[in-house]
């Protein structure tokens, strides 16, 4: 379910036929919530878009428009303006979406899905774990995930945490949402409650130019984040390269 593609492929106009005497709305917005509740959409998942469900269940997009509402006002999903529409079982108001976002080269927000692309678990390389604070050597999770704007990749993450927070991560079978920060509540019960950021350029070394498409050394923006759960304690490192030409970053200060 990593693809977008796969997930536009579970809905299908035949629940809707069976469902004769509703109104369109209610029949799309119960088919939404029975892929939640099925698990077959889990927290931190974004959903296609309005015009991608509109088409594949043939309904309006006002009637898809209308279920998402609904189901927002029942914090089944979260609606991130000019991002998308998340499956969120927690309020993404107070979490990190309140403090930043990526966008386009002229800072708009912009429609961004996460592929994860490697995952282990390993012996932190030296200055990861100084910035964890645990001890040189320890096991830590490494991720690797890609972000797209529709086909085309724009940024890449690289995440570090302590195996002790996310225990068994590196296993391919555990799927993870495009908002990692949702799965991380949801499955290992760790809030992500605050984040320092630091923002910088760098010129783009061999395997980020591979996998956003540009030439080795081509300006990437590059930010650097220590992520923080309650007792301010840190639980994960990351830094995220975009390309410099698609991707800008904004953020709110209070």
């Amino acid at each position: 379910m990593e693809a977008e593609v796969d997930r536009l492929s579970l809905f299908t106009v035949t629940p809707l036929e069976a469902a004769r005497g509703k109104p369109l709305y209610r029949v799309v917005e119960d088919h939404i919530r029975t892929l939640i509740n099925t698990g077959q959409l889990v927290p931190g998942d974004l959903i296609p878009s309005e015009s991608q469900l509109a088409k594949a269940l043939g309904v309006s997009p006002g009637t898809v428009k209308k279920a998402i509402t609904n189901l927002v006002w029942e914090k089944l999903l979260f609606r991130h303006q000019g991002k998308g529409t998340y499956v969120s079982r927690v309020d993404f108001e107070k979490s990190l979406f309140q403090f930043f976002s990526y966008g386009d080269a002229e800072g708009r927000s912009i429609r961004i899905r996460k592929k994860t692309t490697a995952r282990r678990r390993q012996a932190g390389p030296a200055d990861i774990c100084k910035r964890l604070g645990v001890e040189p050597g320890s096991e830590l999770i490494y991720i690797e995930r890609v972000g797209l704007i529709g086909e085309q990749p724009i940024l890449v993450e690289y995440s570090w945490w302590p195996a002790t927070v996310v225990p068994g991560l590196e296993d391919e079978s555990i799927y993870i949402p495009d908002f990692l920060y949702a799965m991380v509540l949801n499955r290992y019960g760790v809030p992500v409650v605050r984040a320092q950021e630091t923002l910088t350029a760098d010129a783009a070394d061999d395997t980020t130019a591979t996998m956003i498409g540009i030439k080795p050394g081509t300006p990437v923006v590059v930010l650097k984040r220590v992520t923080y759960t309650t007792g301010d304690r840190i639980v994960e490192v990351r830094t995220t390269k975009g390309r410099a030409d698609r991707f800008s970053y904004k953020t709110e200060i209070r």
